[in-house]
């Protein structure tokens, strides 16, 4: 099936997160899933932080699938949080919930979700969703690369991490400023 990509779920139900790895399984899908139970742990995740610091056991994802509604932050929240952020603006983030409520859908489109799907009831049909988010999300779609305009989550979380070393900027030299190189008013031909 190609490359594999890495898939962040945040699920908080125990039974939802057995289904979406049963469902991605029986669709044919290896690719790692990485769970956490609540927003305030996403954006852990996602910057690299506390439990999720290594990312070699924790590597950045490819795909979100994100419930709305979790403990402690809610889907629109991290949502809104990640389109915040540039670093963050090609992960596709797909909305798996059991909403089917149109003002969440729309607010949920609104803050930048790539697609929204409500859990079906019935497992094949759960199934048949994953196995369609999986083959365009993780084998079709062409994201942009980190570059010039894109930075990279790992780089730009690790400059965010890292203590400055930068030297202070140096003043500007104004008018009538001293300056050994140039003369008592700042200018060349004082010397």
């Amino acid at each position: 099936m190609g490359d594999l990509k890495n898939i962040l779920l945040a699920e908080d139900s125990p039974d939802d997160v057995f289904m979406i790895r049963s469902a991605f399984k029986k669709s044919g899908f290896k690719d790692p899933i990485y769970v956490v139970p609540n927003g305030e742990e996403v954006l852990q995740y996602l910057k690299g932080e506390g439990l999720y610091a290594d990312r070699q056991q924790y590597p950045v994802p490819h795909l979100l699938l994100l419930d709305l509604n979790m403990p402690r932050m809610n889907g629109f929240d991290v949502l809104s949080w990640i389109r915040a952020r540039q670093e963050w603006m090609c992960l596709p983030v797909i909305v798996l919930t059991t909403s089917f409520y149109g003002p969440e859908i729309k607010r949920a489109y609104n803050l930048g979700a790539n697609s929204f799907i409500t859990k079906p009831p019935d497992f094949s049909q759960l199934v048949a969703s994953l196995k369609e988010v999986g083959e365009h999300w993780l084998r079709r779609a062409i994201l942009p690369e980190p570059g010039p305009f894109i930075p990279s989550p790992t780089l730009a979380l690790a400059a965010i991490s890292q203590p400055s070393k930068q030297r202070r900027p140096k003043p500007a030299r104004t008018r009538g400023s001293t300056d050994k190189s140039l003369g008592k008013s700042g200018r060349v031909s004082d010397l």
